[in-house]
């Protein structure tokens, strides 16, 4: 048997905290309080252990250690009082994959209509994989891959699935 295309490993030990509020005048307080750069539309940050995604126009998704979420949220909910603002813990409702090796495009590209291979450093896009929800985005040697926890069993099949060897797409 071929080997695989790319590792697919669920990881752990991730929290996750959705901020939801106007940007253009919370902007610099989420930046303090999470220690990031705000992300511009389509973009993550990260310092290495926290990252920083664009979710939506007034959404973003707080990746770090999971012993950090709790202070995390505490220092975002200081700097937005007074803000019309979420500030939500979303660690348990989320699933998080790596997709590693060479070939590790090809497995997500067989699963979401995302050009995966012409992401650059820095880019995240919400889509799909297979007709689940998912944020993807390049880490070092392949991608990761957060969605729903409700459909993680689900993602690690589809994933192992396209990641079978031999099963490379054709050259463009």
């Amino acid at each position: 048997m071929a080997e695989a295309l790319a590792k697919i490993t669920r990881v752990e030990g991730l929290g996750m905290v959705t901020i939801r509020a106007d940007f253009d005048r919370a902007g610099e307080a989420i930046a303090e309080a999470a220690g990031l750069s705000l992300p511009g539309a389509t973009q993550i940050t990260s310092d290495g252990s926290r990252s920083l995604g664009w979710m939506s126009p007034d959404e973003l998704l707080l990746i770090l250690p999971v012993a950090e979420t709790a202070a995390a949220m505490a220092d975002l909910e200081q700097a937005l009082s007074g803000e019309h603002a979420l500030v939500a813990n979303v660690s348990d409702a989320r699933a998080v994959f790596d997709v590693i090796g060479p070939d590790a495009a090809d497995v997500l590209t067989k699963l979401s209509p995302v050009d995966v291979a012409g992401l650059q450093p820095g880019s995240l896009r919400r889509s799909r994989a297979a007709q689940t929800a998912a944020a993807i985005w390049r880490v070092e040697g392949g991608f990761r891959l957060i969605g729903f926890r409700s459909t993680a069993d689900y993602l690690a099949l589809i994933l192992n699935n396209a990641a079978i060897g031999g099963s490379q797409l054709a050259p463009r």
